[in-house]
């Protein structure tokens, strides 16, 4: 059982679950300061480490801190700890996203919590073909509760609708490889992983689509000295959309706790996944992308599901890299 204090092991524990969480390019915009006098964890933006051309407005940035902190709840949840959050809490420090203070010292850990913690070592993208097999109905149905349990919505579309979102993905990824700077962000993740612990290296990358069905997206900004022969894709990709009520920055951090809940289940359902982000990055697109069916929602994230090989992981930054000061240390 821990004290009010975190000795540096534990901190760097937590720290290291809150930075497995996915970031657009693998960008990891994020830095965590420990306050022991409150026994919170602040977590901070770090704008330079944005995407500066393809996530100009900060959407990506403050969906990846929401993935990031609901790792933390997870793993404080997993000590023992009851994990209290307050987004954006000092509108003077635009930059201090989230504070994770550790409340309660005798909560029960339930058994779906003690699973999810698993799945934060488990859980990465896979940009690879899936089998196709289709998943399974409950499954679905308890991942649309758990982003429902997070503030955001995940829909199910039907066939027609996937291909209609499909699309508008494929005209989205073909602007991106096809405008120099946004081309030049993704080319410069790939590069990135050759020197340090960020970016997409060579081994993640996914190959095309042969039916050209699937927008997979191109990191090499068709660099065809970077291209991996192209492959079938399942016919029917399994797509869901999620999306939130409103569009503010508090509302992109609820959709990226919403995003790592749904992603992790899903791994702990046996399930592979990965993104498909390139719509959201364009306002028109991202807009066309609504169904008003079903009323006036924001999507936030595609996320395709499925059966099929991992892929291989993207690196990440030791917990001591990304956190500012020392803890206090009892001993």
């Amino acid at each position: 059982m821990l004290t009010s204090t975190l000795d540096a092991a534990t901190l760097e524990h937590l720290v290291s679950a809150a930075v497995a969480a996915p970031s657009m390019h693998n960008t990891q915009p994020w830095r965590f300061r420990f306050r022991p006098e409150t026994t919170t964890l602040e977590v901070r933006a770090v704008p330079q480490q944005a995407l500066q051309v393809t996530d100009s407005a900060g959407r990506g940035v403050h969906i990846s801190v929401g993935a990031a902190v609901f790792n933390l709840q997870v793993a404080i949840r997993h000590l023992g700890r009851e994990p209290v959050v307050h987004l954006l809490p000092h509108p003077a420090e635009p930059d201090l996203l989230a504070a994770v203070r550790l409340a309660g010292t005798t909560r029960i850990v339930a058994d779906e919590d003690r699973d999810l913690y698993e799945a934060i070592w488990h859980r990465h993208s896979s940009r690879l073909p899936f089998t196709g097999r289709p998943v399974d109905p409950v499954i679905l149905a308890e991942l649309a509760t758990a982003a429902r349990a997070e503030g955001a919505e995940l829909e199910m579309p039907d066939d027609v609708e996937v291909l209609r979102l499909l699309a508008v993905t494929a005209e989205a990824e073909r602007r991106n490889t096809t405008e120099p700077r946004r081309g030049a962000e993704s080319r410069h993740a790939i590069h990135a992983a050759d020197n340090g612990p960020h970016g997409i290296p060579a081994a993640a990358l996914g190959p095309q689509g042969s039916a050209g069905r699937l927008p997979v997206r191109d990191f090499s900004a068709i660099s065809p000295a970077e291209h991996l022969p192209p492959v079938r894709f399942e016919a029917h990709p399994c797509i869901a959309l999620l999306s939130t009520a409103h569009d503010e920055p508090a509302d992109w951090l609820r959709a990226g706790q919403a995003l790592e809940h749904v992603l992790l289940l899903a791994t702990e359902c046996g399930l592979q996944a990965s993104l498909l982000h390139q719509a959201m990055e364009w306002p028109d697109l991202r807009w066309s992308l609504r169904d008003p069916q079903h009323g006036p929602g924001h999507p936030q994230m595609l996320i395709r599901l499925g059966h099929g090989a991992e892929g291989a992981a993207t690196p990440r930054r030791p917990a001591s890299d990304v956190l500012d000061g020392e803890p206090h240390d009892p001993r």
